[in-house]
């Protein structure tokens, strides 16, 4: 039930930015905000971990939204956002529904969609089937080329270098020789984006592993056993896997470049909508990573809490890249500084070069403790 005279936030959306963003204005604005989350599916999936799941490493896990709201004091709706009218400050839902807002926080993620004809995509959910039978062929040495790619423009690079070094894992332990493996990639160097340190450091563990990489190139369809990139010649492969391509998902009424995807300023505020921000991967930045959401998420609440009169500075977006890199045996720190100003930063180390406390793939400055609990707890009453 709303409380009169008290600002409502609505969110709009249900991962790793909107969960950041209601946990940071419990923490931050506290009995001087309303919050309320609206949401298409009642579950919070947490997907860092999906890369292990075809090789039989991790599982992604999943939470009941709901619960996970009540701890921090927010109201749940299952209902899906159509569209938006920004002047009068009221979001309306596909069931017809008026939700009316002081503050709009659209956190409501990307679609996924195909990438490269002919290949098989790693979604990064639980649904891994096809990745899984490429898995199996190459556990039984039936794999005599395996590559692995990705398209260019907006999206995350990280979880095609980890699926690689798992399958480079699994051949050392099998035993099996023979089999090549290869990343096709439109960046410059390996995961350039965390700086030329750590790329040069990534390029290295991969030659370790015998991993080849072709850079500055695009894949564009894989069939007969040949995958097709521009520029350069066709590839011969036994198997490709890919990486989806992102597309900004659309409510009418809010703003979104060419691309698709909704323009924000260094606050997270959407360029053209009064009172209301997006995080995550809806907007025009151009990494898609839940860590990067959540420091969206946190900027845009600061520039919220201070508005509602709550002492707290509204920093803009430093954008820090923080990525843990999964190797199939002693994992890889990723660092780097993406807003510039702060010289050579990026490294890619055996260590956490950021004060580490949990395992957790994900870093967010409430998020993360915030799992890190309710896992423990659950621990606890397993035990």
């Amino acid at each position: 039930m709303n409380r009169a005279g008290v600002p409502k936030i609505l969110i709009v959306g249900g991962g790793v930015g909107a969960l950041e963003a209601a946990l940071a204005l419990h923490n931050l604005a506290g009995d001087k905000a309303q919050i309320e989350v609206c949401a298409g599916r009642g579950d919070f999936v947490y997907r860092p971990f999906a890369v292990g799941e075809p090789y039989g490493a991790s599982r992604v896990l999943r939470y009941e939204l709901q619960g996970l709201l009540e701890r921090c004091g927010a109201e749940f709706r299952l209902e899906n956002v159509g569209w938006v009218d920004t002047a009068l400050r009221c979001a309306h839902t596909h069931d017809g529904n008026e939700i009316p807002y002081d503050y709009l926080i659209v956190a409501c993620g990307a679609r996924l969609l195909w990438s490269v004809p002919g290949a098989t995509t790693f979604w990064g959910v639980a649904d891994e089937g096809e990745v899984q039978e490429v898995v199996s062929r190459l556990r039984e040495g039936r794999l005599r080329h395996l590559v692995f790619t990705m398209p260019g423009g907006h999206g995350w690079a990280l979880p095609a270098y980890e699926l690689a070094l798992l399958a480079a894992t699994e051949l050392e332990r099998a035993g099996i020789t023979g089999t090549r493996l290869t990343i096709v990639t439109p960046e410059d160097g390996p995961l350039q984006i965390f700086g030329r340190r750590a790329s040069e450091q990534v390029a290295e563990l991969l030659a370790d592993h015998n991993i080849e990489v072709v850079t500055g190139t695009h894949p564009v369809k894989y069939e007969h056993g040949s995958l097709a990139v521009v520029p350069g010649e066709d590839v011969e492969a036994d198997a490709v896997v890919s990486l989806p391509r992102i597309e900004g998902r659309h409510i009418e009424g809010l703003p979104y470049d060419p691309a698709g995807f909704i323009p924000v300023d260094d606050h997270s505020r959407i360029i053209g909508a009064a009172h209301a921000f997006a995080i995550g991967d809806v907007t025009n930045f151009p990494v898609k990573q839940g860590g990067i959401a959540t420091q969206q998420a946190d900027v845009a609440v600061e520039a919220i809490a201070a508005e509602l009169g709550c002492e707290v500075e509204a920093n803009p977006l430093d954008p820090v890249l923080r990525g843990i890199l999964w190797t199939g045996t002693k994992p890889r720190y990723l660092f780097g500084w993406l807003g510039g100003g702060h010289g050579e930063t990026s490294v890619a180390s055996e260590r956490p070069p950021w004060p580490i406390d949990n395992p957790s793939k994900l870093i967010g400055r409430f998020l993360t403790p915030f799992l890190t609990e309710i896992s423990s707890a659950q621990a606890s009453t397993a035990g």
